[in-house]
C-alpha cells in the first residue's frame, strides 16, 4: 500500500467533510513533522493520467482552499509513508519557508491575446520574383516580424505589471512573442486583495480594447509551488 500526496498545510487539524480523491480512494489528514498532507491509501504502483484523476487530484487540493493556502505537490506523487516522512524531515526549512511566501494568498491567471500585427498577414509581395529572392525577403519579414513581436510582448508584459503591481506578492510570467497568446501570467494574490485586483483587471482591460482577456482564479498556488522543493523522482506517473 502506497500514498498519493495532494498537498500539504500548516493549520489543518481535521476534514470538515469526507471526501474521494484519484481512483474513488478516500482522503484522509497524515499529521507529521509539524506537517498536515492529504493523502488517500492507494494499492497501485501507478496513477494514470486521465482527466478523471486530474481533476480528482485538483478537487482534493482545492477542498482546502477556502480555509488555508495549500502548497500542492505534482500530480501523481505515489510514495511509501516512509518515503513522504523523510522527505518532509529532509526538506522541513525549504518547505516551512515556501508555505510563509503562499500564506493567505491565493494564484490569479492572466492570458492575454493578441490579433496578428500587420506583417504577419501581409501577401508576398515578391511572389512572381525568383525562388532566391522570395525565400530571402521572406526571411527578412520574418526575423523583422519576430523582432517586433518581440518587443510587443515585453512592452504589454510591462504594462500589465504596472497595473496590478501593488496588488501582487509575486509572479510569474511567460511571453510567446510568436503566438497570439502573447502572455500568460500566474499572480499570487493575498485574499484581501484580490476584489481590488480583480477591480484593477477590468480597468486594464478596459484600456486595451486592442488586446483580448482571459482571467480565472482564484486557485491553489500551483504555480509558486517549487519544484526544486518537490521529489527528486516522481513516483508512481504512468
Amino acid at each position: 500500500m502506497k500514498l498519493y500526496a495532494y498537498c500539504l498545510a500548516d493549520d489543518i487539524d481535521v476534514l470538515e467533510e469526507p471526501s474521494s480523491g484519484i481512483s474513488g480512494a478516500p482522503v484522509r489528514l497524515l499529521k507529521t513533522e509539524g506537517f498536515s498532507v492529504l493523502v488517500s491509501d492507494l494499492d497501485a504502483d501507478v496513477v494514470q493520467v486521465t482527466r478523471e484523476n486530474a481533476l480528482a487530484h485538483a478537487a482534493v487540493v482545492r477542498s482546502i482552499l477556502d480555509r488555508t493556502t495549500p502548497l500542492p505537490f505534482r500530480f501523481g506523487t505515489l510514495v511509501t509513508e516512509q518515503q513522504l516522512v523523510n522527505y518532509l524531515s529532509a526538506r522541513k526549512p525549504a518547505l516551512e519557508t515556501k508555505l510563509a511566501e503562499v500564506r493567505g494568498c491565493v494564484e490569479m491567471s492572466v492570458k492575454i491575446i493578441r490579433e496578428p500585427a500587420a506583417h504577419e498577414s501581409e501577401p508576398d509581395e515578391n511572389i512572381n520574383q525568383g525562388a532566391g529572392t522570395s525565400f530571402l525577403a521572406q526571411k527578412r519579414r520574418e526575423i523583422l516580424g519576430g523582432e517586433q513581436s518581440a518587443a510587443q510582448a515585453t512592452t504589454i508584459s510591462t504594462w500589465l505589471h504596472e497595473q496590478i503591481s501593488s496588488r501582487i506578492r509575486a509572479e510569474q510570467v511567460t511571453l510567446r512573442p510568436t503566438e497570439k497568446l502573447v502572455l500568460a501570467a500566474a499572480h499570487l494574490v493575498e485574499r484581501a486583495k484580490v476584489k481590488k485586483y480583480r477591480e484593477n483587471m477590468a480597468e486594464a482591460c478596459q484600456s486595451r480594447p486592442d488586446l483580448h482577456f482571459l482571467l480565472s482564479g482564484p486557485w491553489p498556488p500551483y504555480s509558486f509551488a517549487n519544484i526544486e522543493l518537490e521529489f527528486k523522482t516522481q513516483f508512481g506517473v504512468s
